[in-house]
């Protein structure tokens, strides 16, 4: 397949996150990939003839996070979770979603096959992306080659993972983006009784331009070169309308 019809999609191996107590302790929160912010983006790429690849860690199968499961999640919406999760299954029969590649069995050579790369979230890539050397390698590949690069809510947590890569430095300092709010993060702390990683303060610490707010949170996303950006679920769709977008005029 050419080499503009082909999308890496990465995934965390974990099923939970880090929680941290307030008497010392840290705790695994149960989480995954968060279903629409994987399903949306995924749906349009797949329907504009893109072949897709899924990748991880160490290729354990994707878990949901159990919260995107919910109908509360889809605003009761029943049929659109069910075309959602019978996307999921259709991946795992036709496109090895439970086998994803891992991220060492990529090689840089095989990259140059791929015209974008989409992380989406969940709380899971808090527990392995940010600080994997092979993922690292893999942003750095799709970074230099002004490759359009899409994440979502946590997603942009994975962008750290530059400063493990061959350029061992952050690489994404001074962009744009927009990312799952510390103010949003921290509703979640009251619900989950413990403090999460924050992932709109460490981006910013690291020299990102955070562009957060209400706009954000409803759904408007954030673009900046080869980055694509969103808040949450309700970016989903703009995401993945301007991925392809920006794969079309590579």
């Amino acid at each position: 397949m050419a080499a503009d019809k082909k999308v890496l999609i990465v995934l965390s191996d974990d099923s939970s996150f880090p929680l941290y107590k307030g008497d010392g302790k840290t705790v695994p929160q149960e989480s995954g990939y968060f279903l629409m912010e994987l399903a949306k983006p995924l749906q349009k790429i797949l329907d504009a003839g893109y072949e897709v690849t899924f990748a991880s860690p160490e290729g354990k199968e994707p878990t949901p996070d159990p919260l995107s499961l919910s109908l509360a999640a889809f605003a009761g919406n029943y049929y659109e979770r069910k075309r959602e999760l019978a996307l999921i299954e259709r991946m795992k029969k036709e496109n090895g979603f439970s086998r994803p590649r891992k991220f060492s069995e990529i090689t840089n050579e095989e990259l140059r096959n791929y015209s974008g790369v989409f992380i989406p979230g969940g709380h899971a890539p808090l527990s392995d992306l940010g600080d994997n050397p092979e993922l690292g390698r893999i942003l750095h590949h799709f970074h230099i080659s002004s490759k359009p690069t899409a994440a979502l809510c946590h997603g942009p947590w994975a962008f750290l993972s530059t400063k493990y890569g061959p350029s061992e430095k952050f690489e994404y300092a001074g962009y744009k983006m927009t990312s799952w709010s510390d103010a949003e993060e921290k509703l979640m702390e009251t619900i989950f009784r413990g403090e999460i990683d924050k992932v709109e303060g460490t981006l910013r610490k690291e020299g990102v331009d955070m562009q957060e707010g209400l706009a954000k949170s409803l759904g408007s996303i954030t673009v900046d070169r080869e980055l694509i950006t969103g808040d949450n679920p309700m970016s989903a769709d703009a995401l993945g309308n301007k991925f392809l977008e920006m794969l079309a005029t590579k």
